[in-house]
């Protein structure tokens, strides 16, 4: 390599830095108002607007349908035309919704704002940044770059549930969401206009796979790939909802049982590090099996041990390793099984499906504790993380054709 081809690497590889860090910003301010802020404006919005509060999530729900709806159209237009201008409409979309939600009068008006967060969210969150990393950063790279963004973006919860708590607190729900918006647009639309535009995307080289994304709907490993994300996305959204209830029902008090379920999230930080780090020595597919199959039997004991505080935190330590997996397992499968040609059309297939399981999971899960109690539920769960370590390690078996290059 001459002098001039190594400074044009390391500027490239500077560039690249600059995104993944622009990128790690983008996602943490995404996922703090349009997915976190939610659950503290619950109350007083429901009480405002003269609604249930089982009517106002299902406008949450609603926007994570959407979301997953529109993955596939969002990461076919990340393919064909790179992200700038997708994620920068998309930051301004959700500026503008969150504002509008700030105005709302009706259910009506809010279903349709939450509709628009939909689009939005599939716009700027995790899986366009990931797509956008992956085709512009060199193949050594793009897991820890991926790390990165979803090691930032994990602590949105913990930045955002207290910030909005104290903003509401302060000035009420509808001022929150305007401050809120104003955050998203001066912090979002900047670094998606400037930090994205000046990345193009790597050429494809020879002996990548090649073909129309459409070729893995032939792999019988991706139908395998796809059934264990969608239970195990189900599972672990049936566990955020119901966990606390759950406890308590174990005989913890509430304030202790909240406190206990947050672990979950601060494990899932430790899990992504844990999952990247044994990535040097095993395939990605082969420890998320391990991970979700340790999430399976320790859920499994909660109802057996979770009565006594040790055993509950050693089951929700367990589990809680495997809560965040998904999140940097899924993308580095997907490149391992079909390489980076058509990666944001692939993605979009496989977050479709999981992401409406993750919108819908709850929803059977308190008809299934309604009918036969949270032990069968919590059991269903551990099954369901079980099927799909399972279903994970089979992929391993089943070799996608590679498509030649004509």
């Amino acid at each position: 390599m001459t002098r001039a081809d190594a400074l044009v690497t390391r500027a490239n590889q500077a560039r690249v830095r600059r995104l993944v860090g622009a990128l790690a910003v983008t996602t943490t301010v995404g996922y703090g108002v349009l997915t976190y802020a939610f659950s503290v404006l619950l109350g007083p919005m429901s009480r405002e607007l003269g609604i249930s509060p089982t009517t106002a999530v299902g406008a949450s729900t609603t926007a994570v349908l959407v979301s997953g709806l529109m993955s596939i159209p969002v990461g076919r237009w990340l393919d064909a035309r790179g992200g700038r201008g997708l994620m920068t409409s998309g930051s301004v979309l959700a500026s503008v919704a969150v504002l509008g939600w700030s105005e709302v009068q009706s259910t009506a008006q809010l279903y349709g704002v939450f509709v628009a967060i939909g689009i939005a969210s599939a716009m700027v969150l995790y899986p366009p940044a990931f797509a956008v990393v992956v085709a512009v950063a060199a193949p050594a790279s793009r897991t820890n770059a991926i790390l990165t963004i979803t090691l930032v973006g994990g602590l949105a919860s913990s930045i955002f549930l207290p910030l909005t708590g104290h903003l509401v607190h302060g000035y009420g729900w509808r001022t929150t969401l305007v401050l809120l918006a104003g955050l998203l647009a001066v912090t979002t639309v900047p670094l998606h206009l400037f930090a994205v535009r000046r990345i193009a995307s790597r050429p494809v080289l020879t002996g990548q796979r090649t073909g129309a994304p459409a070729r893995v709907l032939r792999d019988p490993g991706f139908w395998l790939l796809a059934s264990a994300f969608v239970v195990h996305s189900a599972a672990l959204a049936v566990i955020s909802v119901h966990l606390v209830l759950y406890l308590i029902s174990l005989g913890h008090p509430p304030a202790r049982a909240a406190t206990l379920a947050g672990l979950l999230g601060l494990l899932s930080v430790t899990g992504r590090l844990v999952t990247s780090l044994s990535a040097r020595w095993l395939p990605m597919a082969t420890i998320t099996a391990g991970i979700l199959l340790v999430q399976g039997v320790a859920i499994s004991l909660l109802p057996v041990v979770g009565r006594h505080i040790a055993g509950a935190v050693g089951c929700l330590v367990l589990f809680g390793l495997g809560f965040g997996v998904s999140s940097i397992a899924t993308p580095a499968i997907l490149l391992d099984r079909y390489g980076a040609t058509g990666f944001g059309t692939i993605s979009g297939m496989l977050t479709t499906p999981t992401t409406i399981a993750k919108a819908l999971g709850p929803l059977g899960g308190a008809g299934l504790a309604e009918a036969l109690g949270y032990r069968p539920l919590v059991l269903t769960v551990a099954m369901a993380c079980v099927v799909a370590a399972v279903a994970l390690a089979l992929t391993r078996r089943m070799t996608p054709r590679r498509v030649t290059k004509m």
